[in-house]
């Protein structure tokens, strides 16, 4: 037999910590509630249970702390020394906790407040969200915002985001994502540019032409899509630029130094004055979006919920789909 089996070690000493997680927290309510309103019975009524349950609550109580806490009669009920100890020691915090719990029904139900974290690709944030929100703070001064401009892909949890904004398609089932616009994705460059190197009449004509390409966050420069004979056709032009910003692209497709794919809320403006001309706008992609996204649809805050339909009803005003008055140099398919 080994001199472990003969002198067993002793078992250790409770944690205190451990040892006041084995309290009842309904037995705490229920004494708080028979103080404050003196007896069980109307304990049990503010607390919609029947009185034996508040009786039984406190007796397990009374066992885990070791200690008689009430002295009861038929005719009354009143604290004990160790029970008026206990209540002065435990009052506080279970005020803080329902404090707390009032705060959390206050944020989802009453006025919008708090703060707001917001995710957004960069382009989209500069050029559409951030011009938004000084109005959306004069509706609601008591709201604080955090805007993050960042192309990665948002992490809710580990950002700490509360709502985002993502451009494309929408392949995460994991939040909820409303559409706010489609979005429009435009072959575009300069008049001066086309004149020098010919029309883009077809989507090979592309692998003949001088590109400009966006480089994603992951590294991988992004492919061009398009809907070609009813299905979705990536390509990669030629090119000798590329930058991880979508404003450095669409300058260099203004100073005429190549053709780029770019999103409608980028080039509307810039088409509409001629700056830019649309090529091959027969094959674009038409299954796309603009979203703005949340985790869930319970419990939602009120700052969440006020900053979502602002935001839908707000760019939806902002006329960023593009529509056919623009610039368009024709294809041979449509000729």
């Amino acid at each position: 037999m080994s001199i472990h089996s003969l002198h067993p070690s002793p078992a250790p000493a409770p944690d205190a910590l451990a040892t006041s997680f084995s309290a009842s927290y309904a037995g705490v309510i229920a004494f708080i509630a028979v103080v404050t309103e003196g007896s069980f019975a109307r304990a049990a009524d503010r607390l919609g249970i029947g009185r034996s349950a508040v009786s039984r609550s406190v007796q397990k109580l009374e066992l885990q702390v070791g200690a008689r806490l009430f002295s009861r009669t038929t005719r009354s009920t009143s604290l004990t020394a160790e029970g008026e100890i206990f209540f002065e020691n435990c009052h506080p915090g279970v005020e803080r906790i329902a404090q707390a719990l009032d705060d959390m029904r206050e944020l989802r139900d009453g006025p919008p407040r708090g703060q707001l974290r917001i995710g957004t690709p960069v382009g989209f944030g500069r050029q559409v969200v951030a011009p938004l929100l000084r109005r959306f703070r004069d509706a609601y001064p008591e709201i604080a915002l955090d805007l993050v401009l960042d192309d990665r892909a948002v992490d809710f949890t580990g950002d700490r985001i509360d709502v985002a904004f993502r451009n494309g398609r929408m392949e995460d089932s994991q939040v909820i994502a409303r559409q706010i616009i489609p979005m429009q994705m435009f072959v575009v460059a300069t008049p001066a540019f086309l004149r020098e190197h010919g029309d883009i009449e077809q989507v090979d004509d592309l692998l003949a032409r001088r590109a400009v390409h966006y480089r994603l966050a992951s590294g991988r420069v992004a492919d061009w899509e398009f809907k070609v004979e009813g299905r979705l056709r990536k390509l990669l032009p030629p090119s000798m630029e590329a930058f991880n910003d979508a404003d450095l692209v669409l300058q260099a497709v203004l100073d005429g130094r190549g053709v780029a794919q770019l999103p409608g809320y980028q080039v509307c403006e810039h088409l509409r004055s001629g700056a830019l001309e649309a090529c091959l706008p027969e094959f674009a992609p038409d299954d796309r979006g603009h979203y703005i996204c949340y985790q869930s649809r319970q419990q939602l805050p009120s700052r969440i919920r006020v900053f979502i339909d602002f935001m839908i009803a707000a760019i939806r005003d902002m006329d960023l789909e593009c529509g056919s008055d623009l610039p368009i140099v024709a294809s041979s398919a449509t000729r």
